[in-house]
């Protein structure tokens, strides 16, 4: 009796996760008695990718009565990289910004002339506004956390369809400015700047942004950006 759960459990499992016959053999098997009854917890996939290619990870949750504590996805397996919809050599094509000013290293969603969201990859202690701001505290100042995604929106202001070009673009003002958290050393920003309303005659348009750390609003606001001559 036992014997047939343990095939049928295991029937179930291979068509939930689509796993392959050799993964279903060499799945640990615990002896126990008739009057044991088989547990299944919920079994754990991490699908990763290396090299574009996909590998699948499943953890040993096969379990008599007794508590046995399922495999742990190793941590630097857990969480994915943030997808490169344009890297460094694309943005330092499009923002004219330079060492020590230019604060985004990756965009990593747009949507044409209407929306991009781009990381500051790491704050990291090796910033050169960390040992002023403040050697006791290091905090990422808000006027920078403000000027990282203005140039989030930059990335929106200055493409083709929008009609931007590098030389005429300017941060023109900010409105409803909050700051949630502070921003410290080894948090990675991600940002959000939205198109709300773009005036082409006058070369005026407003944006609203969002700043993210561990998915929590660390600041946000209104923003204006000005495209006209020099």
């Amino acid at each position: 009796m036992a014997s047939t759960t343990l095939a049928q459990s295991l029937s179930i499992l291979n068509s939930h996760t689509s796993t392959s016959k050799k993964s279903i053999e060499n799945a640990t098997l615990f002896s126990f008695s008739p009057n044991q009854t088989l547990n299944f917890s919920r079994s754990r996939i991490v699908s990763t990718q290396f090299k574009k290619t996909h590998k699948l990870f499943i953890a040993d949750c096969v379990s008599t009565g007794n508590d046995i504590p399922c495999a742990e996805t190793p941590i630097e397996l857990k969480y994915p990289a943030f997808p490169t919809v344009m890297d460094i050599e694309k943005i330092r094509r499009i923002l004219p910004h330079r060492f020590p000013f230019l604060l985004v290293d990756r965009v990593v969603e747009y949507n044409h002339g209407v929306s991009a969201v781009a990381i500051k990859n790491n704050v990291t202690i090796n910033d050169n506004f960390f040992p002023g701001h403040f050697p006791e505290r290091p905090i990422m100042p808000g006027v920078l956390m403000v000027e990282a995604m203005a140039q989030v929106g930059g990335v929106v202001m200055l493409q083709p369809e929008v009609g931007g070009s590098r030389e005429n673009f300017f941060f023109a003002g900010i409105d409803k400015v909050r700051f949630r958290k502070p921003v410290v050393a080894g948090d990675t920003l991600v940002m959000r700047m939205t198109l709300v309303k773009l005036q082409k005659r006058f070369g005026i348009a407003k944006m609203e942004g969002k700043a993210y750390v561990g998915g929590e609003v660390v600041c946000e606001g209104e923003f204006l950006m000005a495209m006209g001559s020099e």
